[in-house]
């Protein structure tokens, strides 16, 4: 058993290969890999689970806790308090500092990158295999120039919910309801006899067409993201260095006002989050909605069974989502990893599809044979979880199912939602670029008199070069 200062030797060992090798790029593979096997509980980092208190993710390690490995080495799921800057900036602190003794760090997918290239998080090449069932689009969220650094645990897509109520009263062609194949042209047509029939005294509450996250935090560089990959605008290429420019930049802009713009949008998006933007679907006020996976459970406790449904969003949908990684300097390394295969094994991932996340394995959506070894219980969502309000105590899960009990949607819309899917940004300074473009966007977007579009591209040119080199 390794003493104390051991522990520590081999703690900062990891650390400072996995950071000279991060710094040169890495090579052929041959970082250090996860190995220490001491003994003790192992800590599981993350933010909150969505799908409520004794959720699907505690349930999960519950599971781990009864098997052999389980026994020896408990595990505990530890979730941060905040939004997700602010658990971002605890995970940073506490691995830089060696403050909190953590195991396993729940990442969003778009911080692999900084904490690999910080020397945070181990390297896991050749003893996992994210080729053979992993979704290729997720799986890509957890490597970093050339080498694996975390396990996909569950996924996240932007998709197009709809108040198919709405459409029948207003008379709009069923075959003309969004799919796979509709635009946002189509999709604003859609609108604008939606708005008709409401000028005439009908579809109750609804006030505008479309609603989504504007409010100056990540849901606004999502869409934003959305917008610009939908116009070709590709910001980064593999290695985190900027690709666009100012002209780019303008196109991008103008597609997002195109959609954002308040010909369309319902007033207030611009303070918007995931859990007003619900509400606001629900409540009536708006037909057409940009959501997450998750809203798909919490809309049944809402809204009657048929009066809603959900596609694919039109043009380009960003991937969202958490991935596992083993903390660079933890003692129990090589349990951490055992844990964190079982957490993203084929029976976890078919548990997380049935609770409502986004499944990060093909098996999970198509496989007959697969079900979620758990108990068939079906966690609430707590009173503050985003669009719970109003959720019943203790009600069973209203899902809309297929013939296997997997969501409804989720082997066909929700599969091809993410497996076409784009990334944002994959940079080390994620966190300064996102910031960044925020700044100026929102701004931008909130102007009743906003400057021209190449003034305003040529600010986010100058603030997208400084955050993405660093500065």
């Amino acid at each position: 058993m390794r003493t104390p200062a051991r522990i520590r030797a081999l703690g900062a060992g990891i650390a400072a290969g996995l950071l000279l090798a991060a710094c040169t790029g890495g090579g052929s593979g041959a970082l250090p890999q996860p190995s220490s096997s001491g003994d003790g509980e192992i800590v599981v980092a993350s933010g909150l689970d969505v799908t409520g208190t004794d959720g699907v993710r505690q349930q999960l390690i519950d599971a781990w806790n009864r098997t052999d490995d389980g026994r020896e080495h408990p595990a505990r799921l530890l979730e941060l308090p905040g939004g997700t800057d602010d658990q971002r900036s605890q995970l940073l602190g506490a691995l830089q500092s060696g403050s909190a003794r953590y195991d396993v760090v729940n990442l969003d997918v778009t911080w692999v990158p900084e904490f690999a290239q910080a020397g945070l998080i181990t390297a896991l090449d050749h003893q996992v295999d994210l080729g053979s069932d992993f979704i290729p689009s997720v799986a890509g969220t957890a490597r970093w120039k050339g080498h694996t650094y975390a396990l996909p645990f569950n996924s996240d897509v932007g998709l197009l919910y709809y108040r198919s109520d709405y459409l029948h009263q207003a008379g709009i062609d069923q075959a003309n309801y969004p799919s796979s194949t509709t635009t946002w042209r189509q999709l604003q047509s859609i609108v604008r006899e939606l708005d008709a029939a409401a000028s005439g005294g009908g579809l109750g509450t609804y006030q505008k067409g479309w609603t989504t996250q504007l409010a100056a935090y990540e849901g606004l560089t999502v869409n934003t993201v959305e917008a610009f990959a939908t116009a070709g605008v590709q910001l980064t290429d593999a290695d985190g260095h900027f690709t666009a420019n100012a002209t780019r930049l303008r196109d991008g802009l103008e597609a997002l006002r195109d959609r954002a713009g308040s010909a369309y949008t319902l007033h207030g998006a611009l303070s918007s989050d995931e859990s007003q933007s619900l509400d606001d679907f629900a409540a009536g006020h708006t037909a057409f909605l940009r959501h997450w996976p998750y809203a798909y459970r919490l809309l049944p406790h809402t809204l009657p069974s048929g009066s809603w449904a959900v596609a694919p969003l039109p043009g380009k949908a960003v991937l969202g989502g958490q991935d596992l990684a083993v903390a660079a300097d933890s003692p129990r390394a090589a349990y951490a990893l055992k844990l964190a295969q079982f957490l993203t094994d084929r029976g976890s991932e078919r548990c997380l599809l049935d609770a409502g996340f986004a499944a990060t394995r093909v098996s999970a959506y198509k496989d007959p044979t697969l079900s979620c070894p758990l108990p068939g219980t079906s966690p609430t969502p707590p009173p503050d979880a985003p669009g719970a309000s109003g959720t019943p105590g203790g009600e069973v899960n209203q899902m809309p199912l297929d013939g296997q009990d997997r969501p409804r949607y989720a082997s066909t819309t929700l599969l091809s939602a993410l497996a076409s899917a784009v990334q944002r940004p994959r940079t080390p300074y994620y966190g300064a670029f996102t910031q960044a473009l925020q700044s100026v966007v929102h701004g931008w977007l909130g102007n009743p008199d906003p400057p021209d579009a190449d003034q305003v591209a040529a600010q986010l040119d100058t603030a997208l070069h400084r955050a993405l080199s660093g500065k």
